[in-house]
């Protein structure tokens, strides 16, 4: 079990990211790809990008990119640093800027429980050309196995941070980590993660916590083990049905360009119909389907099927709290209301 203790300044300090991490959903598409038992939510991911790299002619340069990732256990903190929030490239050029210190720390620690293929030495040693190598390893995996995908991960995540929103605004930071359950458990003081698998103790000591929503984090929170890293605690969220990839040149942008300044909300109305693109600007901000159902004066029942429709042609996704049912726009469904 993972145990990590807040003190009140770091309560005050906890938030959520801003977006999906690339380089963190990278590595932990790795581990999901190399799993047995992967959530029937990515099988046809899996096999997509399983196929995709028996085809690729230069196969072995994935072969320490894979060896520092294994399916289960310690993978190297060095791969996911915190610049990878602003952007992959920013995330990649930290990479190759490792310390030679932390990487000889990290290969150390990932050694003595995995055999590692002979250019971990030369990246141990902090040599640029190992460097080098391992992030074009980790760009030409990106291309192929998540960029294809991203619209879907993006949209997952930016609808678990509306739920984690909506679980601050009503509740404060108490009722935001409240709403990590079941993968970790809030007591005052103390947020648990009881599948963690390893016992440890983590304090914050004033630094707070960023919390990562992440699509390919399976089953349990993952943690950085440097203490001395910024905190984070990386964990899973709701995965929309699953992947497939997108349909079409314009698909990867969300929203075709073509359907730009199609006459706004007027045109919005004539494609769904008034009643629906009202449940749509509604939930722009989230909320629940009583809170349709009041402002739109409709039944709680008209406002259901017409949230099902909507979620279906995925504009939204929705996600039960106890006897609620809370309603968040995805990207497409954002973009659609902005035309």
């Amino acid at each position: 079990m993972l145990r990590i203790h807040f003190s009140s300044e770091d309560v005050a300090r906890t938030r959520v990211a801003a977006a999906a991490d690339p380089l963190w959903e990278l590595v932990l598409s790795l581990h999901l790809l190399q799993s047995r038992n992967p959530d029937p939510a990515v099988v046809s991911w899996r096999r997509e990008v399983t196929e995709g790299l028996r085809r690729d002619r230069a196969a072995a340069r994935f072969r320490l990119l894979f060896a520092l990732n294994p399916p289960r256990g310690y993978f190297p903190d060095f791969l996911t640093p915190q610049e990878s929030r602003q952007s992959v490239e920013a995330g990649l050029d930290a990479v190759r800027s490792t310390p030679v210190p932390r990487l000889h720390r990290d290969l150390t620690v990932l050694a003595a429980d995995n055999r590692l293929p002979s250019p971990a030495t030369a990246l141990a040693r902090g040599e640029p050309e190992a460097l080098r190598q391992l992030t074009a390893s980790m760009e030409h995996y990106r291309a192929l196995a998540i960029t294809p995908y991203w619209p879907r991960v993006a949209s997952a995540v930016e609808a678990d941070r509306g739920r984690r929103a909506r679980a601050l605004l009503d509740g404060g930071t108490d009722a935001l980590l409240e709403s990590l359950r079941p993968v970790a458990r809030w007591r005052p003081g103390v947020l648990e993660v009881p599948d963690y698998p390893a016992d440890r103790e983590l304090h914050l000591r004033g630094r707070g916590l960023l919390l990562v929503p992440s699509f390919f984090c399976s089953r349990a929170p993952v943690a950085l083990l440097d203490p001395t890293l910024p905190p984070v605690l990386v964990y899973p969220v709701d995965r929309l049905g699953g992947l497939v990839p997108p349909a079409g040149p314009g698909a990867a942008g969300g929203v075709d360009p073509a359907m730009a300044g199609a006459g706004g909300r007027e045109a919005l109305a004539a494609l769904l119909g008034r009643t629906r693109a009202s449940v749509l600007a509604v939930i722009d901000e989230g909320c629940s389907t009583g809170e349709v159902a009041r402002r739109l004066r409709i039944s709680p029942a008209a406002a259901s099927q017409h949230a099902s429709v909507l979620r279906n042609a995925g504009l939204l996704v929705s996600h039960r709290d106890r006897n609620t049912v809370l309603h968040t726009l995805t990207p497409l469904g954002r973009a659609m209301l902005r035309q």
